[in-house]
């Protein structure tokens, strides 16, 4: 009697233990998912903005430069200027891309990975 008590209850845990494992998988199934799908929509979302944000500032620059042309009747000047101060303006993000580029995109995959 005793040892078919003990073999039933084994058998519960076991079975407990296995439902457990599987309703455990099945969870961090779904959080991978979320995760994943989380950080593609984030990803694409920035690419479009980049994308759209860089047709309108190359328009701007072609049209800025050549601006700065007819004013001073040099398109290569216009240009030239335009060009120089992309390279100051790359040469500062260079300087503080640490602050501006690197932390703002690690606390926010931080927190997409970490608090949900």
């Amino acid at each position: 009697m005793v040892f078919d008590e003990i073999k039933e209850k084994t058998e519960n845990i076991q079975d407990q233990a296995h439902a457990y494992f599987e309703t455990s998988a099945s969870y961090y199934k779904l959080w991978g998912f979320k995760v994943a799908m989380k950080s593609t929509t984030m990803i694409l979302k920035f690419t479009l903005i980049l994308l759209c944000f860089s047709m309108v500032l190359l328009f701007g620059s072609v049209a800025a430069a050549l601006a700065i042309g007819t004013y001073y009747n040099s398109y290569a000047f216009g240009f030239l200027l335009i060009g120089g101060f992309y390279l100051v303006a790359t040469f500062l993000l260079f300087l503080v891309k640490d602050k501006i580029i690197e932390g703002p995109i690690l606390e926010k995959f931080s927190e997409i990975f970490f608090n949900d």
